[in-house]
């Protein structure tokens, strides 16, 4: 804005130059206002020029720390991703340890069980066809005779 002041106020100097007798004079002048208005905009064009270094330089900055931001995100989010892994491994590994234990439980009991069923069976089985074979006098007197009279 000061510099099209300058510009206006030069443009007047030049107007008042060509009407007025004291030419020379005047001349130098307006070349003096011209030179600072120059080296002011030279000095507006460095000051511009600096500012736009140091804005590319934080963008860079800026890129730079999004990048690493975003390859911290992707590790991160890799090293989750191995963590659920891990944590569900360990999960499975509990439950199939859970599953043995409950193998060698059944194991067990069918080791223990199954034979004394079987001879519960086997000994119903027996009875039964005594029953079936002798009348109930002949069975009676069968396991008195079994007992010990001797007193």
């Amino acid at each position: 804005m000061a510099a099209f002041r300058d510009m206006e106020e030069v443009s007047y100097w030049l107007l008042s130059l060509l009407g007025a007798n004291r030419a020379e004079a005047l001349q130098r002048r307006l070349l003096g206002r011209h030179e600072q208005m120059v080296e002011r905009l030279l000095e507006t064009q460095d000051g511009a020029d600096q500012r736009l270094r140091e804005t590319l330089a934080v963008e860079e900055e800026v890129a730079q720390s999004l990048l690493e931001l975003k390859e911290s995100t992707r590790l991160g989010g890799t090293e989750l991703q191995q963590l659920e892994l891990t944590t569900e491994l360990q999960e499975l590994r509990e439950m199939e340890a859970d599953l043995q234990q409950q193998e060698r439980e059944v194991d067990e009991d069918t080791t223990i069980t199954i034979p004394s069923a079987v001879f519960v069976a086997q000994l119903y089985h027996r009875i039964c066809k005594i029953e079936a074979q002798h009348s109930q006098k002949f069975i009676s007197d069968y396991l008195w005779s079994l007992v010990d009279t001797t007193w």
